[in-house]
């Protein structure tokens, strides 16, 4: 998979598609629902779909119980094949959720050191201690992630432990044919199980692509193995510098890790770039003000990197965090595109016709903290990106007038309320 020149539509499907909070044992093939979306989707602009957890897990999907087989929430491993099959015909790829980190308790070699304590073969596969207790009081301590014991941290210092999470990713290339992986908290991940599960793949199949969850940090340290991570940085700076009236904030992130001055951090690179996720409060919400949906998604299909849509927030649903993950992750049966959809259907389209968007490099050309305008430079030709969060009109430098309208009401000296505009120039 090529990476710049992407754009990946994200999906939870045990939310998108209904599944009871808890796993309930009955299998139901709702992840049929997917597949109903496809056309939709590539409709879109996308060309690949990130599904988050799938395989078989207790409650949100990041409790896995069985690497080997769908989520019975969501149907079986054969109704499974046949989504990824419809997926693929209409030009999508699949990326997975490959959650590596930890378990659910009901994951067959912890139920088995449960059982068996010390005398357990898979006593190694996680961290424990023989001599302290879990709050589920099991007669040992062992570790989960980040205090949450619900979630139970495999030992990938462990070399069987590596051999079957390996073994599983190559199993679900070849049953499902999918074409890349998401590596949850892939921050906590170990780098010599990360080139290995990298190496086996993409021997596997060629140009397998592998995205890794990075929040903090220096992303370079997973981009030597990873070919992308996401940029939680600029996630921030998005909804940050719309709603503090203060574009330098997006604006000096962005320079700085893309600019051309020789500390810039990621130039060349393509981190994955979003605006909300299964994890955070969705855009709609975050927004002060809703006019800004348009110029934050315009700046974020012409900056650097990969842009992803979060299911539903293309065409402006709402959802907080503090209302729990079910606002987050909600049951949608059919699209409602709207006149933001129609706008990110356009914008995606440029994107990929445009090879400046996606390969080129990157140059503030002009700032102020009501407006922003960059360039995406590539060979002879130019794309110029100009944003404005005003309520007002405002006036466009003369420098930056001119040139092929891809997107926007016009070229003029001046820029709509809330506007978006891409033009395009020869070198």
């Amino acid at each position: 998979m090529s990476f710049g020149n992407n754009v990946i539509y994200h999906i939870y499907p045990l939310g998108m598609c209904g599944a009871p909070a808890k796993n309930d044992g009955k299998c139901m093939p709702r992840i049929k629902r997917v597949g109903e979306w496809a056309p939709y989707i590539s409709s879109l602009g996308c060309s690949a779909v990130y599904l988050g957890p799938v395989m078989e897990s207790g409650t949100h999907g990041y409790d896995t119980h069985d690497y080997t087989r769908l989520d019975c929430r969501l149907g079986t491993n054969g109704d499974f094949e046949e989504v990824c099959r419809i997926l693929h015909e209409n030009g999508l790829k699949i990326i997975l959720d490959g959650v590596f980190n930890h378990v659910g308790r009901g994951f067959f070699a912890f139920r088995d050191l449960c059982e068996k304590k010390q005398a357990s073969r898979y006593k190694d596969w996680f961290c424990v201690n023989f001599e302290g207790n879990s709050p589920y009081g099991d007669g040992f301590w062992y570790e989960g992630w980040e205090g949450h014991y619900e979630l139970v941290r495999l030992n990938l210092a462990n070399p069987a432990v590596c051999d079957y999470l390996v073994s599983c990713a190559l199993e679900w290339i070849r049953i499902f044919d999918i074409d890349g992986l998401r590596l949850d908290v892939a921050y906590l991940l170990r780098e010599d199980f990360l080139r290995r599960l990298a190496d086996a793949c993409r021997r596997e199949k060629d140009g397998f692509f592998l995205l890794g969850e990075m929040i903090h940090g220096d992303y370079n340290r997973l981009l030597s193995v990873l070919d992308s991570v996401t940029n939680y940085e600029c996630y921030k700076g998005l909804y940050s510098a719309f709603n503090s009236m203060n574009l330098f904030e997006i604006g000096h992130s962005l320079n700085r890790q893309y600019g051309s001055e020789p500390w810039c951090l990621y130039r060349g690179k393509h981190l994955a770039s979003f605006a909300d996720n299964h994890d955070v409060t969705r855009l709609a919400s975050i927004l002060t003000r809703k006019e800004h949906l348009t110029p934050l998604y315009g700046l974020l299909f012409a900056m650097p990197g990969i842009p992803m849509i979060y299911y539903g927030s293309e065409w402006g649903i709402t959802g907080e965090k503090k209302s729990g993950d079910a606002a987050l992750r909600p049951e949608i049966a059919v699209p409602s595109p709207n006149s933001l959809t129609d706008f990110i259907r356009k914008a995606a389209k440029i994107r990929k016709n445009e090879p400046a968007l996606s390969d080129g490099d990157f140059k503030i050309e002009w700032m102020t903290n009501r407006q922003l305008a960059f360039s995406r430079n590539l060979g002879n030709e130019s794309v110029l990106c100009i944003v404005n969060a005003d309520e007002a009109e405002a006036a466009v430098p003369g420098n930056l007038v001119g040139g092929e309208l891809l997107l926007g009401t016009s070229n003029s000296d001046f820029i709509e309320p809330f506007g978006v505009r891409y033009t395009k120039f020869k070198r």
